[in-house]
């Protein structure tokens, strides 16, 4: 990146040439310090390849920081949240990252089959029923593959850290931006489930009743047992059946979950990038919550070109031609060129920003390396939070 030309420089100025102008004063630097203070869980979305993995674990560092018991969680299976925090591998438990803070930082990588087994085992009325279902063929490969179950236990993992008292900060990174919308409408796609009516008529109690019923059940069955075969369909049976009794919990659970996602201590945090892609997925999970009624907290732009002050990229761009071949003629056609990127990206954010409302804006500049460890987070802190960049 070549330097901002000074009044130093060795090569005059033609007659002819204006004058620099000035840059303009520097306005209060927007931060993110009231989020992480004010907060007790915040939800960082976003496509993906933006940076949102890397906020979250900034986000968690601050609070840590800041005195809290922090912990982010990732559902993203990579390992970047393991290597930035300078752990070997992350697990379904949370793993603590010493450091020199008055707080505690803690990290998960969520597992969606521990977390939906320990989910049963806490809603089953007796152990031999969560056996039965812990056992169950269905059951097992539900747990693991089925669409939206991780999307759900996400939040279910979530409410558990949140409930269990040790943390007072909780930091969610989402998936990519539409699979962070099944992410938030996880607990009501549950509950529509319990509800289905091919739900009711595989967790009928009797007998007689499913002799009545038998018709309308083989019609809803005769097409996935053609498809699966019969033996599947008689595990699914076998496994609704075994599920008798604790649906109530489960829909209590998702109820309370929901109200968590929106309750007034939970922030919602857009991460972006200036690239037309990522800003169409971020004006489209804006759209989404507020739909909602949900509020977005903030809008973080990684990765953005510096702005150097200075004169307009075109009267940049004139200055580098009456000076061609000149020293300080490179240096001014540097600066329209980066000046000019700036000016654009900006200009891709307008709309994004405009979907926003009056949320807090911070853009991280493009960094030399990518972040990979402790002082690489440091330095995003020092953007996210308006202080003075580590050496």
């Amino acid at each position: 990146m070549s330097d901002q030309p000074t009044a130093t420089d060795a090569t005059p100025e033609p007659a002819g040439v204006p004058e620099p102008v000035a840059a303009p004063a520097l306005e209060a630097v927007p931060d993110l310090t009231g989020l992480v203070d004010g907060s007790r869980i915040v939800i960082c979305c976003g496509s993906g390849g933006v940076g949102k993995t890397t906020t979250a674990a900034v986000i968690a560092l601050e609070g840590a920081r800041r005195g809290r018991r922090a912990v982010v969680v990732t559902i993203d299976p990579a390992k970047r949240l393991a290597d930035a925090l300078g752990l070997s591998a992350l697990t379904n438990t949370p793993t603590k990252i010493d450091g020199p803070w008055p707080g505690e930082l803690w990290a998960v990588m969520l597992d969606t089959k521990s977390t939906f087994d320990a989910l049963v085992v806490g809603n089953a009325p007796t152990p031999e029923q969560a056996d039965r279902i812990l056992a169950n063929p269905f059951y097992r490969n539900i747990s693991q593959a089925l669409s939206g179950t991780q999307e759900y236990m996400a939040t279910e993992k979530l409410y558990e850290l949140h409930e269990g008292g040790a943390f007072d900060l909780v930091v969610v990174d989402t998936p990519p931006t539409r699979n962070a919308l099944d992410f938030l409408d996880a607990p009501a796609r549950l509950t529509r489930f319990l509800d289905h009516r091919l739900y009711r008529v595989l967790m009928t109690p009797t007998r007689a009743y499913m002799r009545a019923m038998n018709a309308a059940a083989q019609a809803f069955l005769r097409p996935f047992a053609r498809v699966v075969g019969m033996e599947v369909v008689q595990d699914a049976i076998t496994f609704f059946q075994a599920f008798d009794g604790m649906e109530a919990g489960f829909r209590d659970r998702a109820s309370r979950v929901l109200q968590l996602l929106t309750a007034p201590g939970t922030a919602y945090v857009v991460v972006a990038s200036p690239r037309r892609d990522t800003v169409d997925e971020a004006s489209f999970f804006a759209d989404k919550l507020a739909e909602s009624g949900v509020a977005i907290s903030a809008l973080i732009v990684n990765r953005m070109q510096p702005s150097f002050g200075g004169p307009p990229p075109a009267e940049a761009r004139s200055r580098a031609e009456v000076l061609a071949g000149t020293a300080l003629g490179d240096h001014y056609a540097n600066l329209a060129d980066v000046s000019t990127l700036a000016a654009n990206e900006e200009a891709e954010l307008a709309d994004l920003k405009g979907r926003i409302g009056g949320a807090t804006v911070v853009r991280v500049p493009l960094l030399r390396s990518d972040v990979h460890d402790l002082e690489g987070l440091d330095l995003v802190a020092a953007h996210l939070f308006a202080r003075p960049a580590p050496r």
